[in-house]
């Protein structure tokens, strides 16, 4: 449920935006004159919401920061419910595999024991109750140590990629020029000098749109869209100051 969390929390504030601006664009199997309107409702849409969507932005990246505090999280979790062995789990494992045979100690054999003491109760002749000790092998043990080995890998994979992701947005949020370059290496059908003016004359909210709305909408109907709405941007003055510093300060 908390893996699941910043998930359920996104598509609530997303709120089906992406699904609502492609209009059934992702296959660009339609008529012309239907494709012409379409376009024009989506360049509509971009051009009155410009500079509009960086609150719709930091959602997305806030349920990503969530995503990483939950993996994080979960690993002291399950270390507490493991009585402190779980967050040094597979380096001691690693450690046990590569030490010599003799010396090592296995460490899963800790924390999930195959055999232990058992004791059985039963009557004798007399009507009295006897007591029998024996070892007992636990089966199931032997899956659970493996199941928790991958769990502690699993966890560390996505502890690491999530938080590469979540520095990859912060570069994002104060580089406009980091922006360019992905647009550009991203959709090379697009011309440079309209991604240029795009995100010059944009926040960081409608890069992320745009960005958004390529990854689902038909590439050349894409290129038109953004082609549309830079030649609208150059012909209207927005008053914004031009430049990469001041798109810097205005992002």
């Amino acid at each position: 449920m908390l893996f699941y969390a910043p998930r359920w929390l996104w598509k609530s504030w997303e709120g089906g935006k992406i699904h609502a601006l492609m209009m059934d664009l992702d296959v660009a199997v339609c008529s012309e004159i239907e494709k012409k309107q379409k376009k024009k409702l989506m360049i509509d849409y971009l051009w009155e919401n410009l500079r509009y969507h960086n609150w719709w932005a930091y959602k997305y990246y806030f349920c990503e920061v969530l995503a990483l505090i939950n993996v994080i999280g979960q690993m002291f979790l399950m270390n507490r419910f493991f009585d402190g062995a779980f967050l040094m789990f597979g380096l001691e494992v690693i450690n046990f595999i590569n030490s010599d045979q003799e010396d090592r100690i296995d460490p899963m054999i800790q924390i999930f024991p195959r055999m232990t003491k058992c004791t059985f109760r039963k009557y004798g002749v007399s009507g009295d109750e006897e007591k029998h000790d024996a070892l007992c092998i636990l089966p199931l043990n032997v899956v659970n140590e493996k199941i928790y080995v991958f769990l502690w890998f699993w966890f560390i994979i996505l502890s690491i990629l999530t938080l590469l992701t979540v520095i990859y947005r912060v570069i994002i949020i104060f580089s406009p020029r980091m922006r360019v370059y992905l647009l550009r290496m991203r959709y090379r059908l697009v011309r440079q000098d309209v991604i240029d003016t795009i995100v010059r004359r944009s926040k960081m909210g409608d890069w992320f749109l745009f960005y958004m709305l390529g990854e689902n909408v038909d590439s050349l109907i894409f290129r038109d869209v953004l082609q549309e709405l830079a030649h609208k941007l150059n012909r209207h003055d927005f008053h914004h100051t031009t430049g990469y510093k001041g798109d810097l300060q205005e992002a």
